[in-house]
């Protein structure tokens, strides 16, 4: 394995040292845009954790309609998490992103349920939220709000929930998990 000495990260290093291939994999966990991911592994050496991360914002911003689209049909819809035999570490970080949401509150989950159909209804595609630090009466008053958005506007904060929950996915990557 090559050092990088401008950097003391195992896990940068690990990524700047992986061939082009495998960090295109492991990027399309956190992302499921081919672009996205050919992108950040093209501008490897990354010189720090932090200029990485900021690259893949920034290339997030990027995102076409097509791929939002294509990337939201990885995520389940919030309050229903991917089944536990579901395999893949994509299906395993949905699970814990979620951890917020709890399962065994009737009302909530009913709310929840109704709050996806309108949303789809209404925009076309699933409801995504950055879920990670979040509670469900957190992510409920969040799908509510954004429910009075105009097409483009919520498109807008689509596009920035996915890349934040990328670049959330992308730093578990970076150590290890």
């Amino acid at each position: 394995m090559h050092v990088h000495p401008a950097t003391e990260d195992s896990g940068l290093d690990a990524f700047n040292d992986l061939p082009a291939g495998a960090a295109e994999a492991r990027l399309l966990e956190c992302l499921a845009v081919p672009r996205w991911a050919r992108t950040l592994a093209a501008g490897r050496p990354y010189p720090s954790r932090p200029a990485l991360l900021d690259a893949a914002g920034a290339a997030g911003a990027d995102l076409t309609d097509d791929e939002v689209d294509d990337a939201l049909a990885r995520h389940p819809r919030i309050g229903e998490r991917p089944a536990a035999a579901q395999p893949g570490r994509e299906a395993g970080w949905s699970r814990s992103e979620q951890g917020g949401v709890d399962a065994d509150d009737p009302v909530l989950a009913m709310a929840l349920r109704a709050g996806n159909a309108e949303y789809e209804e209404t925009f076309g595609r699933v409801f995504l939220i950055r879920a990670a630090g979040r509670s469900g009466p957190e992510i409920l008053e969040a799908l509510n709000a954004r429910l009075l958005h105009d097409y483009t506007q919520e498109l807008a904060v689509v596009r920035r929930e996915l890349t934040e929950i990328a670049v959330l996915r992308l730093e578990k990557v970076l150590a290890g998990g």
